[in-house]
């Protein structure tokens, strides 16, 4: 097999990770959002309910916030544009410091886009 068809499978498969990875980062934040707000409303305490949907509001925004761009980043790498590599590469800096799956997938972003061959398939 061929160093760019090898580097090609390694592409592909790097976007569908991230649009999995950061898909699922997007439902955690909507569901952190979801349960804080719920918990506050099931106190019955304004205080409370006030104090748990911020807190749910803060952490959930980052979470989609954090996620949105690694979706995209994944599926403009499938697509195989060459300004995804500079988006993936954001990304995956701030993958590195979600221990132990997004550093592993941080790493192999990296891995994966600084191959010379990896740099040749993106238009």
């Amino acid at each position: 097999m061929s160093e760019t068809n090898r580097m090609e499978k390694h592409l592909t498969l790097l976007g569908v990770f991230h649009i999995i990875y950061h898909s699922l980062s997007i439902l955690v934040g909507l569901g952190i959002f979801a349960l804080m707000s719920t918990i506050g409303c099931i106190t019955g305490d304004p205080v409370a309910m006030r104090i748990l949907t911020t807190i749910g509001g803060i952490v959930g925004t980052i979470l989609i916030v954090l996620g949105v761009p690694g979706v995209v980043a994944g599926i403009w790498l499938l697509k195989r544009q060459s300004w995804a590599r500079i988006l993936a590469f954001i990304v995956g800096a701030f993958d590195i410091l979600d221990i132990p799956l997004g550093t592993a997938l941080g790493i192999y972003t990296y891995w994966v886009l600084l191959d010379d061959d990896t740099e040749a398939l993106l238009h």
